[in-house]
């Protein structure tokens, strides 16, 4: 396994339009995730927290996640459901 495997990101996102059929608030996610990452050895390499809902494209930090996986920063991303990604993936 080479080096760059075993990097990954964190995301994290609420929608701020649904906040009532939220089922895990963000700190909820993160600390799951983290553990997550502990148990399976994994390094962070950083956190990306977003408050948007996915609805429609155009989320910026997530976005900036992307490119810095284009640029080899990470191999991967942790999230807490596939649905935190993308809501009607293209």
């Amino acid at each position: 396994m080479n080096n760059n495997t075993r990097k990954f990101f964190i995301y994290t996102r609420k929608s701020t339009d649904t906040e009532d059929r939220q089922v895990r608030s963000i700190s909820d996610q993160l600390a799951e995730l983290k553990e997550l990452a502990i148990k399976e050895n994994i390094d962070v390499v950083d956190i990306f927290v977003e408050k948007q809902t996915a609805k429609i494209p155009g989320r910026p930090i997530f976005n900036e996640m992307i490119l810095r996986m284009e640029a080899g920063e990470a191999s991967g991303i942790l999230a807490w459901h596939p649905d935190r990604l993308a809501r009607n993936s293209v």
